[in-house]
């Protein structure tokens, strides 16, 4: 690198006040610090009417007032404090302690990180000459850019492109083809934000989990569902394993009554994500983590693995997760193992619990290796100035 950059990052932390989606956004942007660049965090709030979610009343709307005030405190404890803007869309107005030079800051910058494309390309955002979208959703995102028109020319406003599905374009990957060109990557993680802490006592296998994030979505002929699709060959886990497997699930459609009947032992999703060391103390509180993954990103074979999966692992937190083919580019059997049926995982939990400290230092040792910020990030950045040769966009 000759020279710093000046990168925005864009995400969903206002408008989403919770601890592991701060998590997923604050990696990139603290991370792009470390590596020394000029980084500023920047949200619009689009033009829904229900843009903002608060986790404490449930409600869906306009107002960013729970997320402005999750941000200012989230921001300011990482050491970011006066680096983050709001635009609201809704009002006209920006909000947060850059909010006079947000729109300057936009057009004099080199980079921007479009993370899950959930931001538009407002017209301070347009000249940048380095406009990256990076696809947290592979399959699902595909689909979208095929069958939604708004959504592919917001992707078309862009000109480097990055996902999650590492195995895009490979022969066993079933990603449906939008005719961009994905290159892959992955979570960055802070490995110093994550420190390994030691096993509690009574540790058990935990996740946190959507039961349903959206609708299932259908193309070409072959269905792609979520996390319920995915867990009924798995519900009666409990019963076959000795560990305790532990759950903080969110959605209303989640099967609590028979989740509880069947042995899993369900916490409130709402105080383990209320912010992002809650969430933290909730990883760290388990001895490793049991994780489904949505059906679409298992019957695409993408390649996927899970922001939060590599933050078990920066703790030192084995990982037994359902198969989307990562191990076509990722070390398994060892801190991370994988399954495709019950009986794999019940062989994969057992597997951990009689050498837990053999699984618990290879899942650092795979952090350490696969995620580490500087690593990841340096690459996409590389990456992204070499492919985002192209003039500016237009508005769409």
């Amino acid at each position: 690198m000759t020279k710093p950059l000046r990168i925005v990052v864009l995400g969903y932390v206002v408008r989403c006040p919770l601890g592991g989606m701060a998590w997923h956004y604050l990696q990139f942007a603290l991370g792009l610090a470390r590596l020394g660049h000029e980084v500023w965090y920047l949200e619009d709030s689009e033009d829904h009417r229900w843009s903002c979610y608060n986790p404490v009343t449930h409600e869906q709307n306009k107002s960013p007032e729970y997320g402005l005030a999750f941000a200012g405190s989230v921001f300011a404890r990482v050491g970011l404090g006066d680096r983050w803007a709001y635009h609201d869309a809704h009002t006209a107005t920006w909000h947060g302690p850059c909010a006079d030079d947000a729109v300057s800051i936009c057009e004099s910058a080199d980079v921007f990180l479009n993370i899950s494309g959930a931001n538009p390309v407002r017209p301070w955002l347009k000249d940048v000459p380095c406009r990256v979208f990076i696809d947290t959703d592979p399959a699902f995102e595909q689909i979208r850019q095929l069958t939604v028109e708004r959504r592919a020319r917001r992707a078309a406003q862009h000109n480097a492109f990055f996902t999650f599905g590492e195995n895009f374009g490979t022969p066993e990957c079933a990603i449906p083809d939008d005719g961009l060109p994905w290159l892959p990557t992955r979570q960055p993680i802070v490995l110093s934000e994550w420190p390994v802490v030691a096993r509690p006592e009574r540790g058990m296998f935990t996740s946190v989990m959507q039961w349903d994030s959206y609708k299932e979505r259908e193309y070409g002929g072959k269905v792609y569902g979520m996390k319920s699709k995915s867990f009924g060959d798995y519900i009666e886990l409990p019963g076959r394993v000795e560990a305790e497997l532990s759950l903080a699930i969110g959605s209303k459609s989640a099967p609590r009554p028979r989740l509880r009947e069947l042995g899993w032992q369900l916490v409130d999703p709402l105080a383990t994500t209320r912010d992002p060391w809650t969430y933290q103390a909730f990883l760290h509180s388990s001895a490793a983590e049991f994780s489904v993954a949505k059906h679409g990103y298992v019957v695409s074979r993408s390649g996927w693995f899970s922001e939060r999966s590599a933050a078990y692992l920066a703790s030192g937190r084995p990982v037994v997760a359902q198969d989307t083919g990562f191990g076509q580019w990722m070390r398994v059997g060892e801190g991370v193992l994988t399954f495709t049926n019950p009986d794999e995982a019940v062989k994969a939990i057992e597997a951990v619990c009689a050498d837990y400290e053999l699984h618990a230092s290879a899942a650092r040792t795979l952090a350490e290796c696969y995620f580490d910020s500087d690593q990841v990030l340096r690459h996409l950045l590389s990456r992204a100035m070499s492919v985002s040769r192209a003039p500016a966009c237009s508005d769409g």
